[in-house]
Parts: structure tokens; sequence; C-alpha cells
């Protein structure tokens, strides 16, 4: 761009350096957008030289010629399935397993691809799986989620999207190392809490809904639409179906451990591979009046038949995020699952305090259950990849 005359009586030097800021100004917002909506290069160039004529500037048009021709875009990869992982320690590749350190390691997702708006780097293989890990926490999830919906390296219209990650397991419904598949996620954060020391002698906790009167009233004033998920029932049975004779792994901590758990049967069984939903909040909660709360809230939230198993710190910024993505076109949200598999109890054995149970080491360091999300996940994962030519087009359970 060649600059011809500058507005008589301002400075030249005032007017370069207003013009190099409106120009670098408008050439970031202009890239910006086109992260969206790509402008041809005549688009782009009206408003730069619209703006130079503001402060006084005269701009010669640019050739016409191969400048003005938009550049070649790649072709995006189309992906098969993404597995979301949350909670690791260190790299993906540290010799502290989390979350997503197994996926790195035994589907050799070595194709490791740069991802500045996320917590960690995208991994993927020649398979057509990739890996995502958010970091832990609602706020991580959702953004680290949207930010991949929105990348355009990638075309995630067809991908199945399988969650795998561990969490507290309810000691009424599983046992520690348990996997269950959810056909609800219910968002444990947007409500009313009242100080604990005020609840009311007749409440049986401080939580209410927004827009209720007191706990497990139905909302009569003003809430929000992002509490509530319900997944793909059909595929979330097929799921179930093909991994619910999974021979999850037991191990001498965590059978001692579960014997704590006296006078509840489903808690002291060796794990099992289940269907039960998952409540997430960004409050790491613990013990027996929250754990009443949390079947309460997702009763009263997602309907009678739902049931809470699973608590975590993501699932609902995952799906509020996928959601919007899907209203642009960009996932499909027919294609979610939602697996998570027990570190940990959400409330303390009987005879022990919850402010121990809250901070105690998970048993094995929560290996067992970051075993099974894999394990249960990748049987999924690897019949999706094996059927494709028919699940490209037809969701499982259809």
């Amino acid at each position: 761009m060649e600059f011809r005359t500058v507005t008589e009586g301002m400075p030249l030097n005032t007017t370069t350096g207003a013009m190099r800021n409106c120009v670098a100004a408008l050439k970031l917002a202009v890239s910006a957008v086109g992260v969206f909506v790509p402008l041809t290069s005549q688009a782009a160039t009206e408003p730069v030289q619209a703006a130079a004529q503001t402060v006084g500037v005269q701009t010669a048009p640019l050739p016409a010629g191969p400048s003005q021709t938009t550049p070649s875009r790649a072709a995006p990869i189309p992906i098969k399935v993404v597995v979301v992982s949350m909670y690791q320690i260190g790299r993906l590749t540290d010799d502290k397993p989390g979350e997503a350190h197994l996926w790195v390691e035994r589907q050799k997702l070595d194709r490791v691809l740069p991802f500045p708006l996320g917590e960690y780097e995208l991994r993927m293989n020649d398979a057509g799986l990739l890996l995502i890990c958010t970091g832990g926490g609602v706020t991580n999830s959702s953004t680290s989620i949207m930010a991949l919906g929105l990348d355009r390296r990638f075309d995630l219209s067809k991908t199945y999207w399988i969650v795998a990650g561990i969490a507290g397991g309810d000691p009424l419904d599983v046992s520690l190392g348990t996997a269950a598949w959810a056909k609800h996620v219910v968002d444990g954060d947007l409500l009313y809490e009242i100080d604990a020391r005020e609840i009311p002698a007749d409440w049986p906790y401080g939580m209410l809904p927004l827009g209720a009167k007191r706990p497990n009233d139905i909302a009569s004033g003003w809430t929000v639409d992002t509490i509530h998920y319900a997944l793909n029932a059909a595929l979330v049975d097929w799921a179930y179906s093909i991994t619910k004779d999974h021979p999850i792994a037991d191990t001498p901590a965590i059978a001692e451990f579960r014997k704590q758990f006296a006078g509840y049967p489903a808690a002291t069984r060796p794990p099992f591979v289940t269907i039960g939903d998952s409540l997430s909040s960004s409050k790491y909660w613990h013990g027996e009046h929250m754990n009443q709360w949390a079947n309460d809230w997702v009763k009263l939230q997602a309907g009678k038949d739902a049931n809470f198993m699973m608590a975590n710190m993501e699932d609902s910024g995952t799906m509020t995020a996928l959601r919007r993505l899907s209203r642009a076109g960009r996932v499909a949200l027919k294609r979610v699952l939602v697996l998570r598999t027990a570190s940990n109890y959400s409330m303390a054995p009987p005879g022990k305090s919850t402010a121990w149970s809250t901070t105690a080491e998970y048993p094995d360091q929560g290996a067992p259950a970051i075993e099974a999300a894999y394990q249960v996940g990748n049987r999924v994962v690897q019949e999706l990849i094996k059927g494709w030519s028919r699940y490209h087009d037809v969701i499982p359970g259809d």
C-alpha cells in the first residue's frame, strides 16, 4: 500500500503513526474475522482503504492479479472420534499417568498439533482418533471444547465425542473402578446456596433451584437452560451393550478400601460397568448430606428415571460448548458419549469424618479408575473406527 498524500495541516509523523496503528488494528480485526468467515482480498482491502481516507490519507488501489487471490486453505482433516480427557498430571507423555496419558501411549497418538487456545497440545493418529485434554474444571472444559470445535483444521461434522475421565462415585450405586455411561449430564453450580449455618431446620440442605423458594421445588421464576443435557439414549445403550461384560481390573488397595462401606452393597462389589448419570460442578463437594442433594438434584433436573452416580468438575461445561457448536452445524450432538469411572467415593465411609475423606489420598492414586476409563472407552472407540464405513452415516442404536 502506498500513502500518496497527507491531510493538510497534520504533521507528517503524526499521520504516519496514526495510519500505522489504524492499519495494524484493521489487519488484526480482519484476520480474526477470517478465522470464521474467509474474506476475499477485495473485501479485506476495502475497509483498510476506507479507514485510511477517514484520517486524511489517500491510498493507491492494489493491483489486480495473483496478489489479490485468496490463499489456498488445506482441506479440513475429517475426525472419526474425539476422546475428551480432563485430569492430567504434568505433560501428556509424563511418567505420572492422568486421563490422557494412556491414550497417547497405547493408541500411538504421535502426531502433535499445536493448540494455543487450549491447556495442552492436541494429539492424533492416522486412524482418525484425536485426543484433547481440556484441563480440570467447567471453565477449562467449556473453553477448550469451544476452541476445538471452531478450529478450521478439522472436519467434526460426523465426529463421535467420548468423554472419558475419573469421578467421585456414589457408594449407593458404584464401587471404586466402576465405569458408568451417562444418559444425563446435570450442572450442579447453577442454583441458590445459602450459608450452611443458616439452613432452616426443616430443609435437608442449603441448595435450591434458581427461581424456587426451597429445596426440591420446581423453579417458578427465572432460571437458565444450561442445567440439564440429555444424551442420545440409544447410543448410550449401544455403548453399554458392547462394554457391559468388560472385566475391569480389581486391585488389593481398592478391595481393602471398599470394605469400609459395610451396608452399601454396590460400594463393596468389585468394579463393573453400568449406566448412571453425571453431576458436574466447579466445586469439589463431599459428604453424606451433599450426596443426598446430588441424588435429589439430578432427579429434579433430569426426571425421575435419572440416577446420579458420578460427580465431576467438567461435563456440564463440555456439553454447553458442544450444544453451542451443534447450533452452528460444527458438531452433531447425537454423537456424544460421557463415560466416568470412580476413583473415589462422594462421601465418607461409615465412622470416618467427611473432613478426612475429602482430602484422603485415592486408593492406588486413582490408577484403577484411569485404567478403566481407557479400557472401557477404547472398546467403543475401536468399534466406531472399525465400522466407520457404516457409522459415518448411521449412528449406532438408530
